[in-house]
């Protein structure tokens, strides 16, 4: 058997594409791909970690 030419993609994936260029000699291009579940769990997670921070400023200051 062949391999698949192409990724098979989520029914609801949200993808998204940046080309940046600058002068003549510098070019940069990003994509990215999530999904609905994907962009709630990166949430939780950065709440968590931003939660998580309280704490530890709040005993540096004493």
């Amino acid at each position: 058997m062949s391999e698949p030419t192409t990724i098979p993609t989520h029914p609801e994936e949200v993808t998204a594409s940046v080309d940046l260029r600058l002068g003549s000699s510098v070019s940069v291009q990003a994509r990215a791909r999530a999904t609905p579940a994907g962009l709630i769990a990166a949430g939780i997670l950065a709440a968590a970690v931003i939660l998580a921070i309280v704490p530890l400023v709040r005993a540096a200051r004493r």
